[in-house]
């Protein structure tokens, strides 16, 4: 348990980092990606063999997962520029809702009464989060509505890199396919990054330091942590837990750049969470 608490503190430093580099997003998720394959990818000697007997079909999967996660990392990224850090995470965090929804109509597998109450709640929670402020309630950023709809397409991207690597992921042990598919992200964001024509080294030693960081914080010592967390609890455990992770950026938020959610986004935000945990709790059942 105390892994997991690590973990869930680890991932909640996610956005505020994200939100205290000033280079362009595309740039700081390639980078942080980058880094993070970095950290896996001296581990993947032990398994050539598996790497090797993998088929066009297993190799097309594993490229699609890793265009997905490099559109979710994009799209999130952005999103914290133009709406709060508590809503971003928050909207960002109902990758479950959108995984089961994915689970149902791409691979037939009907959802419980829980997921369906999970899904409900959430989708009303998102609701109330993204138009509250066209009700009158005061919402935080230079363009909350963009920002908002950007988080949950950063959502829909980590659902569709979690469906398209599910069956290569059964064959295949954590490190070598998180190592292929963070290469093929990190190939994926530096086309963007050169497409726009983005510059690659010109940033101080601040900003090389938070790069390092997001790595290093959410990525290895959060998820690759969560990931070991998952052989030694229950799945249902680890997905609750996994709720913490807005309540955190939002209290970091805070703390660090006075950044107060608006009761919209508070509301919204307790809608979604209760839904995502419905949501996970009857998956892993």
């Amino acid at each position: 348990m105390t892994v997991l608490a690590v973990a869930v503190i680890a991932v909640s430093t996610s956005a505020v980092l994200v939100r205290a580099s000033h280079a362009p997003s595309l740039v700081t998720a390639f980078y942080r990606v980058l880094f993070m394959t970095a950290t896996v990818a001296p581990f993947v000697g032990g398994h050539r063999a598996a790497v090797s007997s993998l088929s066009r079909r297993d190799w097309a999967v594993i490229v699609v997962s890793g265009v997905a996660l490099a559109a979710h990392f994009a799209s999130w990224f952005v999103s914290i520029e133009y709406t709060s850090i508590a809503a971003s995470t928050v909207l960002v965090q109902t990758q479950p809702i959108f995984v089961a929804l994915g689970a149902w109509l791409v691979l037939d597998e009907r959802p419980n009464r829980a997921v369906s109450v999970g899904v409900v709640l959430a989708v009303c929670g998102v609701a109330v989060t993204s138009v509250g402020g066209l009700l009158g309630a005061p919402l935080v950023g230079s363009a909350p509505l963009l920002g908002d709809a950007l988080a949950l397409c950063g959502a829909v991207c980590a659902s569709a890199y979690v469906l398209a690597g599910r069956a290569v992921r059964q064959r295949l042990a954590l490190v070598p396919y998180t190592t292929l598919v963070y290469a093929v992200c990190t190939l994926t964001l530096l086309a963007l990054v050169l497409l726009r024509g983005l510059p690659l080294f010109a940033y101080p030693p601040r900003e090389w330091a938070l790069f390092l960081a997001m790595a290093l914080l959410p990525g290895f010592f959060g998820h690759t942590a969560l990931n070991w967390t998952l052989e030694h609890l229950e799945s249902s455990v680890v997905s609750v837990a996994l709720l913490g992770e807005p309540v955190g950026a939002a209290i970091l938020a805070l703390a660090l750049f006075g950044e107060y959610p608006g009761p919209a986004t508070v509301v919204g935000g307790c809608v979604i969470l209760a839904g995502i945990g419905a949501t996970a709790r009857g998956r892993n059942a």
